[in-house]
């Protein structure tokens, strides 16, 4: 059977066996909003435990409105302009409204990303700030949550009188979901923050994984966070696998999220009789299959479906390469993932990135992972910890011949925007 996985902005397609074929892992059909702006309109305007926007900009003269940075396809040429409409017509001038964008602890935006972010009107009327996590001077310190986690916000966002989030929601490795609280954290939180929030002591944590949020002790900690910082109202939206806006969830920032993050479940779930031998994935395609460092989250989607000592088949265009440097030098200098792992515990040992690393560590941990791109030197690949392939199809033969000729084959297009699951696991659940 042809199938067809996302690639860079296109698809790649693959021959399975139709006898090994176990199942096609993708994102419920729904039925696309067809008048977005309306639609967005009405939600602001009829929010979930919130007052309408329009009545919370009374009485203020400042506003921070937070989007997310390239990684996240979040249409925010869709979103944005009613909202600030909104603010202007209620009084807050132009030149007191900022886009904080919220990097996290990546690299500020470019200018051509910011275009495809926003559209040009927004970025010639409109002051657009990016958020440096590595900066101390950009930030205030809130204090500590309570477990102790030291809180550093963007002083941009906290100066502002009216404080605004914006974001996706859709499945995240270790979040549960996207959305709502990321947006702060780590969004718009520092390096010192982040030091705690992607370390092992939460990340290593059964609970901290995609599709949960009960228990999970980084929904937990950075809705803490978001709190500690203010957030008067939130907007997100959930997406289909055309990047079509399916919902749109505005209002008090945890119920408008819960509402969100229960309506996408049900959009993203899909799953399979039993674990698979061979599970095929993406990273989503653009933007999220950019760099290495990202793709890193389309093995999690599969790690949920594979087999322990099954294979896993990436396939990410990768265009930027590897990722950022600290990450990239993280990755080719490390020479053994458990003593990497072992290493982390110890706070001095902390780099940039290095989650993603550990995430990929875990996933190693369970199978084989064979990986396609166009976008990294092929050599280097062999520095990744993955068994690098001429072409895509080269990994599905090479795992048909590994696993024998009953192997089941499982295939994910959209990566991590599914979440995949087994419906009767008989084998003990990844993580």
């Amino acid at each position: 059977m042809r199938v067809g996985v996302k690639y860079g902005r296109g698809t790649l397609d693959v021959d399975v066996p139709e006898e090994n074929l176990a199942g096609i892992l993708a994102i419920q059909p729904s039925k696309p909003i067809q008048d977005s702006d309306t639609s967005v309109r009405k939600a602001l305007a009829t929010p979930i435990n919130s007052l309408p926007l329009a009545q919370l900009v009374d009485g203020q003269s400042s506003a921070c409105i937070i989007i997310s940075d390239i990684t996240r396809p979040v249409p925010n040429q869709v979103i944005l302009p009613p909202i600030l409409q909104t603010l202007e017509q209620q009084g807050i001038p132009r030149e007191k409204i900022i886009i904080l964008i919220a990097t996290g602890i990546h690299r500020p935006s470019t200018e051509k990303e910011l275009e495809e972010m926003v559209g040009l009107d927004i970025m010639a009327n409109y002051r657009i700030v990016n958020h440096l996590s590595g900066k101390p001077d950009t930030h205030k310190y809130l204090g500590l949550t309570r477990n102790g986690t030291p809180v550093h916000i963007d002083k941009t966002y906290l100066e502002s009188d009216l404080k605004i989030v914006t974001g996706l929601i859709e499945p995240h490795l270790m979040a549960g979901y996207s959305g709502g609280r990321k947006a702060i954290c780590p969004g718009i939180s520092s390096v010192e923050t982040m030091q705690v929030m992607h370390g092992p002591l939460i990340l290593e944590h059964p609970k901290a994984s995609v599709g949960v949020l009960d228990d999970n002790p980084f929904h937990l900690e950075a809705t803490e966070i978001a709190l500690m910082a203010g957030v008067d109202f939130s907007l997100n939206v959930a997406i289909d696998n055309e990047r079509q806006i399916t919902g749109i969830f505005a209002g008090e920032l945890v119920e408008s999220h819960k509402t969100g993050c229960e309506f996408v479940d049900k959009q993203v779930t899909a799953t399979l009789s039993h674990h698979a031998d061979i599970v095929v994935v993406s990273s989503a395609g653009y933007p999220l299959d950019t760099t290495f460092y990202q793709a890193i989250k389309g093995l999690l989607t599969a790690a949920e479906v594979v087999k322990p000592n099954g294979t896993i088949v990436l396939a990410a265009e990768c265009s930027q390469g590897i990722g950022s440097k600290p990450f990239t030098d993280l990755v080719l200098e490390t020479q053994n993932l458990d003593q990497f792992i072992q290493d982390i515990y110890e706070p001095e040992n902390f780099v940039v990135d290095q989650w993603q690393l550990e995430e990929l560590a875990k996933v190693a941990r369970r199978a084989d992972i064979y990986f396609y791109t166009e976008g990294i030197i092929f050599e280097e690949q062999h520095n990744l910890f993955v068994r690098p392939l001429r072409h895509l199809q080269e990994g599905i033969d090479l795992a048909l011949d590994k696993h024998g000729c009953d192997a089941k084959v499982a295939v994910i297009p959209d990566g991590p925007y599914v979440l995949a699951k087994v419906e009767t696991p008989s084998i003990e659940a990844y993580n």
